[in-house]
């Protein structure tokens, strides 16, 4: 009887073994970078003694790849600085990742939405302050974003329009 209870546990962990994680970053890229100080030099006088308003938008885009489980993610984050006369700066980032997914079809798309974002959104902060500081600007630090409640807020928004 030990034998067979052996075959049964070497069983189970092969199995174990060639399983699928429910979600595996396969790769993250830069899709678009660009940062434009478009009154430099002059701006960098006029900002001296006052700090610039700046605008942050956040749009996240989803798609399926030509693979079974497999999708595309992009985080894309666009900063806008103006002072009283002028724009100051405008950076635009498009940063993806390539994920893998083995998870039921109803938690595909919060996985894509939510988690996904969550766990690049520490790279594209680092990104967009050492864009600015390389920039000559002070380096910007992106607050947290509650990607659950942007979810939500789109998932409200399409129930209206139905």
């Amino acid at each position: 009887m030990a034998k067979n209870e052996n075959k049964n546990e070497n069983k189970n962990e092969k199995s174990e073994e060639n399983r699928q994680p429910p979600v595996a970053i396969l790769s993250q890229y830069i899709k678009d970078l660009s940062m434009e100080i478009p009154h430099a030099p002059q701006v960098f006088k006029k900002m001296q003694g006052s700090s610039p308003k700046i605008g942050v938008e956040v749009n996240i885009e989803a798609e399926k790849l030509e693979e079974d489980g497999i999708f595309n993610v992009l985080l894309n984050v666009n900063v806008n600085g103006d002072t009283t006369e002028e724009k100051a700066f405008i950076l635009e980032l498009s940063y993806g990742a390539v994920v893998a997914l083995a998870i039921p079809q109803e938690h595909i798309e919060p996985v894509l939405m939510i988690e996904i974002p969550h766990m690049i959104f520490p790279y594209v902060r680092q990104i967009v302050a050492n864009t600015m500081s390389n920039a000559g600007l002070p380096p910007l630090m992106l607050n947290p974003i509650d990607f659950a409640g942007m979810f939500a807020a789109r998932k409200a928004k399409e129930q209206k329009k139905q």
